[in-house]
């Protein structure tokens, strides 16, 4: 299952290939986790600019409530108090502006500037999604003050949304992105995408990685981007999380005092609840009732059900939703 990557690892150029030939990328790092790959993307951003003789461009823009990874790193990037409290100093590089701001972010922008970094989708920040027309906002920030745009798609991609990557609805393409969760299936698997330019100063000796991009790894990722790039499969992505939507937004409608709102795209949904409802208290409800799901920011319950799942599984969560949602408002 592994063999040193110093040496060719034909799964690499295999799988590597595949991802460059359905996304904006020129080349693939291979990490065994999501902030490993989030971390080579940071490394990215600062090489390119180093090696074009700018290393005083370090700084990153980031956005409040964001979730990246549990890195020192990573945790820096965001400063949220529940992942950073007791463990300072953190560290510098990062301005963090809030969701949804664009006017705040371009007075972020200064000559040490490197990168504007968001996730198309926020996850863990809330299941809060960029419009359109704020990510070509960035995209056009970082053409005019010449910036990298780094896309963190690590729970939103991988067909999560019903396309490949959830930044392909918009049009917009970035200059780096990170990749993990389901482009392995479920075994450890990340990858930093880049584009040539975007990837110039990472040359040899930069960057590295024991387990990234194991022969194991690389079959599972190859199976598992067989699944989500047959002709039919995202397209029943698009059409099941419909019906599973349609079924949360008539709960909206009866349960108007606990449910204020759906969020999300495809199977990246999320429940935001009442200012009088504990997000916890629905977790605990549902997992009593049979059903796992999770909590997020911003008084959200997030729903990341299997992309597998078909009409009788939707039905069935529906049903054990409901159970929840009658459970919390009893209890209320």
């Amino acid at each position: 299952c592994h063999t040193s990557n110093l040496y060719r690892v034909t799964g690499q150029e295999q799988l590597s290939r595949r991802l460059i030939d359905h996304t904006f990328a020129d080349t693939v790092f291979f990490t065994n986790s999501g902030v490993e790959a989030w971390e080579c993307a940071v490394k990215t951003i600062r090489r390119h600019f180093s090696a074009k003789g700018q290393p005083d461009r370090h700084r990153i823009v980031a956005i409040e409530g964001a979730f990246h990874g549990r890195t020192l790193g990573a945790i820096s990037s965001t400063r949220s108090e529940k992942m950073t409290g007791g463990l300072g100093p953190l560290l510098d590089g990062f301005d963090i502006v809030p969701f949804g701001d664009l006017t705040a972010m371009r007075a972020a922008i200064t000559p040490h500037t490197a990168a504007i970094m968001v996730e198309p989708i926020m996850g863990e920040g809330g299941i809060r999604s960029w419009t359109d027309q704020q990510l070509s906002g960035m995209r056009a920030l970082c053409d005019e003050f010449g910036l990298l745009l780094f896309f963190d798609e690590i729970q939103c991609g991988m067909g999560r949304t019903g396309r490949l990557f959830a930044h392909e609805w918009t049009g917009v393409t970035p200059d780096v992105m990170s990749v993990a969760k389901g482009i392995g299936g479920g075994f450890p698997l990340g990858a930093c995408l880049a584009t040539e330019d975007a990837a110039s100063g990472m040359t040899a000796g930069y960057h590295g990685s024991t387990y990234g991009g194991n022969p194991l790894a690389m079959a599972v990722g190859m199976a598992a981007l067989d699944v989500l790039l047959q002709p039919e499969f995202l397209p029943g992505v698009v059409e099941n999380a419909a019906k599973l939507r349609e079924g949360l937004e008539a709960f909206r409608r009866r349960h108007s005092n606990s449910v204020e709102e759906i969020r999300g795209t495809g199977m990246m949904l999320g429940i935001k609840l009442g200012p009088a409802y504990d997000p916890t208290q629905f977790v605990e409800a549902a997992l009593r009732a049979g059903l796992l799901v999770a909590r997020a920011s911003d008084n959200v319950v997030r729903l990341l059900p299997p992309l597998i799942i078909g009409d009788a599984e939707i039905v069935e969560a529906l049903r054990l939703i409901e159970t929840a949602l009658n459970g919390l408002e009893a209890a209320a």
